[in-house]
């Protein structure tokens, strides 16, 4: 095996094609012409895919995955945190999971996460390599050394900020909220002290065939990405995605496999456009957007308007959604944080799923309103996206109904038996069954 996308080209159908288009209810054939296309990636490195890994694919073609960051900080947090937060990412659906630890020990941490994960895993090999030093002190050989040891523990994909150009800086002047992205900020520190090009934009072919060799994904990020809705759409964010369609041709001519990150915050109105410019500039490798939030005044409230966002991003041309969890802006999330993060992003993966009409997409929703009208809880509760919560919920809500009665009562306590409509409509549904309805 080389890479999945030099494969193709081949014409060869790898066995990480096979295993998705099963999954996916796809021809083996059609997965592979857009694996050669660039527009469907399969973040698997060739060491992962020896251990534990479970393929996946991301492209319009499949159906719309999501992302979890987990990651502990220098003031919180633990390995145990960290590993229980990826446990839970996965049980509650995540497809993928990003490692962003910082401050801390991150070989270690990446090694033991890597362990477990059976997910494409990513990380941003930049924050390693200033975890030892300055940010004015990296240089060539550093960034090298990094990228090419977590290439080796097989790490799947890398968020790598190539595309935020010293020229691009002054295109900042007018923003409120600057740079949001870390990887972007402290690359542009080291640009500004140094008043040299981005290192990572200068060596990217030698950064290409590190990637090639272990089959690593590039998910080239958006460090320019805005952090506010008034940001969205600016020079700033343009200029950096149309370096970033440069840089998809030129990863994809060295056999690497290319997605593409994108915002951020975004009004709802803008999204569609966001959306057309980056399948157009990027020659339509697989996008992977921060939500978009759609409005910036929902602290505690973040996971539901970068669901809103992420539903019309999906639609409208995303493949690859990253969560936002209810700590966003406010601090590192915890276990339950990351939980419903992953099922408000689940959500909004669906629904684009549904109104694209993706094979089978709604077959769930049927099997659920079939149980609902026919009052089966037990089905009910056990296809929606998180039975653990609606569980919980029916208990809690319902603890006037015996306790025996609560998977087989016919009513919640919503109406109570008397004022039902779904009872009701049983007992009409029954009555034209046996012809006794009178009809005109």
């Amino acid at each position: 095996m080389k890479t999945q996308i030099i494969d193709a080209r081949n014409g060869l159908i790898t066995e990480q094609v096979k295993f998705i288009a099963e999954i996916e209810g796809l021809q083996p054939q059609l997965l592979c012409d857009e694996v050669a296309a660039g527009r469907v990636v399969i973040p698997a490195n060739k060491s992962h895919i020896k251990s534990n890994l479970k393929p996946m694919g991301i492209g319009r073609v499949l159906t719309t995955k999501i992302n979890a960051n987990i990651g502990a900080s220098s003031i919180r947090s633990t390995i145990e945190d960290e590993i229980r937060k990826m446990n839970i990412a996965i049980e509650a659906g995540a497809d993928t999971v990003m490692d962003l630890s910082t401050g801390c020990n991150l070989d270690h941490i990446r090694e033991q996460l890597l362990a477990e994960c059976t997910v494409p895993f990513g990380t941003v090999p930049i924050y390693q390599v200033i975890e030892s030093r300055n940010v004015e002190q990296i240089d060539r050989d550093s960034i090298l050394e990094v990228i090419e040891k977590q290439a080796k523990q097989g790490v799947d994909f890398f968020t790598i900020h190539a595309g935020l150009l010293r020229e691009h800086l002054p295109l900042l002047e007018k923003r409120i909220a600057g740079i949001v992205s870390r990887g972007g900020a402290l690359l542009a520190k080291w640009m500004l002290h140094h008043e040299k090009q981005n290192p990572l934009y200068e060596m990217f072919d030698d950064l290409c065939d590190i990637m090639a060799e272990y089959d690593v994904c590039f998910s080239l990020g958006d460090g320019l990405r805005p952090g506010a809705i008034a940001d969205a759409t600016d020079d700033a964010q343009i200029a950096e995605l149309r370096t970033l369609g440069e840089l998809t041709q030129r990863a994809q001519e060295k056999g690497c496999q290319v997605m593409v990150e994108g915002p951020g915050h975004v009004p709802f109105d803008q999204i569609q456009k966001n959306m057309e410019l980056q399948m157009e500039i990027c020659n339509g490798a697989p996008f992977y957007v921060l939500g978009p939030l759609v409005t910036d005044i929902a602290p505690g409230y973040d996971h539901i308007t970068s669901a809103i966002g992420g539903t019309a991003a999906a639609f409208y041309g995303a493949s690859y959604l990253c969560y936002v969890t209810p700590s966003e802006h406010l601090g590192l999330p915890t276990t339950e944080d990351v939980r419903a993060g992953v099922i408000a992003s689940k959500i909004a993966a669906h629904a684009a799923d549904i109104a694209r009409g993706i094979k089978g997409a709604a077959d769930r929703d049927k099997r659920l309103s079939i149980a609902r009208a026919d009052l089966n809880w037990a089905d009910h509760l056990g296809e929606s996206l998180d039975p653990q919560t609606a569980r919980k919920i029916r208990q809690r809500t319902c603890k006037e109904i015996a306790e025996n009665e609560k998977l087989n009562a016919d009513y919640c306590t919503m109406c109570g038996k008397q004022w039902c409509s779904v009872r009701t409509n049983k007992e009409i549904r029954q009555a034209i069954k046996e012809e006794r309805l009178v009809r005109p």
